[in-house]
């Protein structure tokens, strides 16, 4: 989750869940907000006439509303294996109002917390059993093997941007393609139940790409990111893994140069010295 958004946004994003709700014939319950980055996405729990329920309103310019991130969710619902524990899809509404595009979609309801409660970056060890970290492991491998034709991640972006943001001449080329959740960070992941949430971006990309996205969001954490690393090391300590994180640095490279993650800067530049010794 993110801080609340600027009052303007807060309160236009608020009445439009309220009204989605009413639509969705659900109600909101307590007062607790999960807000998404600047203020796109905000989600409550409501009730149901099926019982317990979770709604998520997705916001965007209305020339941009819709496409592959829209359809995630429903494409996952009809897509991915029962074994991959993640939020059940009950329905979803689509409309455009004014200058904006709206998508509501209203879930079976995860009681679990997010592993973070503030964005992605881990920050502190959590605590989670070995039932989480193995149900993790084979939730990723299970992801990988799903036939797509979806797209997470574009050699394209890769060819012009790695060079750029890692600031050496290297081969492109992605080695291997796989199935990925697409934004598998600590903020998408809840305990002590495992629960993967948020399926809008998944798609075909560089094989590893789900590790060691988790991997580059704990490095604030050095004890959780070894851990990361001894559960997803059948991805991560490959040449295929190694190249995805290289993939990962580039884009939280350029996240920082719009003021985004800027904690992750430091750890991320050592990260890449440390891989490109293994490279060259």
């Amino acid at each position: 989750m993110y801080s609340e958004p600027e009052p303007g946004t807060a309160k236009r994003m608020r009445e439009t869940h309220a009204a989605a709700a009413a639509a969705l014939r659900s109600a909101p319950v307590g007062s607790d907000e999960a807000w998404g980055w600047r203020g796109r996405t905000l989600s409550r729990a409501v009730s149901t006439p099926l019982g317990a329920g979770w709604l998520r309103l997705v916001c965007a310019p209305a020339d941009k509303a819709g496409g592959k991130l829209w359809e995630g969710p429903q494409e996952a619902e009809r897509s991915m294996p029962s074994a991959v524990p993640r939020p059940r899809l009950r329905d979803r509404r689509a409309w455009t109002e004014g200058d904006y595009g709206y998508l509501a979609e209203l879930y079976d309801r995860v009681t679990d917390r997010t592993v973070t409660a503030e964005g992605p970056i881990l920050r502190t060890v959590p605590d989670l059993d070995e039932a989480w970290w193995s149900g993790l492991s084979t939730a990723v491998d299970l992801i990988a093997e799903v036939p797509t034709e979806r797209v997470a991640v574009r050699q394209e972006y890769l060819d012009r941007a790695m060079p750029h943001y890692l600031g050496v001449s290297l081969d492109t080329t992605v080695p291997a393609w796989s199935t990925a959740h697409g934004d598998l960070h600590w903020a998408n992941l809840t305990g002590p139940q495992l629960t993967l949430l948020d399926w809008e971006g998944w798609g075909i990309a560089p094989a590893g790409y789900d590790a060691a996205l988790l991997h580059a969001y704990s490095l604030l954490v050095p004890e959780t990111a070894a851990e990361v690393r001894h559960r997803l090391g059948h991805v991560l300590d490959t040449p295929v893994g190694r190249f995805a994180e290289l993939v990962v640095i580039t884009e939280l490279l350029q996240a920082t140069t719009r003021g985004d993650h800027l904690a992750l800067e430091d750890p991320l530049r050592a990260r890449l010295i440390c891989l490109l010794g293994r490279v060259h």
